[in-house]
């Protein structure tokens, strides 16, 4: 039994460097990643049962990520985006500032796009696990993921996003 434990915990650390990354282009504050990964990995923890041995911890982690992430968005909105001292070197390179712009742009498409983006561009997540941990049909992915780009190549080329479909029941 402790080697089980034992195996579940290094599966879980190996992946937190991309649970930071994903929770930091996601919130664009290194102190909220950090809240954000320590209550995923928290809940995850102690939900372990609950995830399926023959699936993809990963997936489960950040699906989790996910749902935090939303319950966090409802209660309060998003601060702006605000660069950290090691964010930019003193003399920002051509290559620096295409980053900082692109962090931008990132932080103003909408938070259903972002997620998907981050994840397949990002994280390398195929589409259907993308499905699975954000809990959204594959076609809302692939749809999605097409409006992110989109709207990412405007924003980087200085133009406003396309307009947001309007849901209709």
């Amino acid at each position: 039994m402790q080697d089980v434990q034992d195996e579940i915990h290094a599966r879980l650390l190996a992946c937190l460097p991309r649970l930071r990354r994903y929770a930091r282009a996601l919130t664009g504050d290194s102190a909220r990643a950090d809240d954000l990964v320590q209550d995923t990995v928290e809940r995850g923890w102690a939900r372990i049962a609950q995830w399926r041995t023959d699936g993809d911890l990963r997936a489960w982690l950040f699906g989790i990520m996910h749902n935090l992430h939303v319950d966090q968005l409802r209660r309060t909105p998003p601060p702006a985006v605000e660069l950290e001292d090691g964010d930019l070197p003193c003399a920002p390179s051509s290559g620096t500032l295409d980053m900082r712009d692109l962090e931008r742009a990132l932080q103003q498409l909408p938070p259903a796009q972002r997620e998907v983006l981050l994840l397949v561009a990002l994280e390398e997540m195929r589409y259907e696990d993308v499905a699975a941990t954000l809990d959204i049909p594959l076609g809302t992915v692939m749809s999605r993921l097409s409006r992110a780009r989109e709207n990412l190549r405007r924003l980087m080329a200085g133009q406003p996003p396309a307009a947001n479909l309007k849901v209709v029941k």
